[in-house]
């Protein structure tokens, strides 16, 4: 895991803590609208090519930083989940 998304799953620890599982369940189903996996993808694909602009450039990691935010949540949704299934 990198050093930057250790630092956000850790900072994010007591958000994990206030999921109720009805939020957990909606937070784990959260999808990125279509307009922006495909402006995710078109930049993706500059980004491999190198051909971003510096705007392009921060627009992409605001992308990158908003989907690793989300990811972070969504495993912690996912892990309450899993423990009320055991309990």
């Amino acid at each position: 895991m990198p050093a930057a998304h250790a630092v956000l799953n850790r900072l994010l620890d007591p958000v994990g803590r206030c999921f109720t599982l009805e939020v957990a369940q909606r937070i784990t189903e959260l999808r990125a609208p279509k307009y922006a996996q495909r402006r995710i993808e078109e930049l993706a694909a500059k980004s491999t090519a190198g051909t971003l602009s510096e705007n392009e450039r921060g627009e992409y990691d605001a992308y990158v930083s908003a989907g690793s935010f989300v990811a972070i949540l969504q495993t912690k949704a996912r892990r309450l989940l899993r423990e009320a299934q055991r309990h």
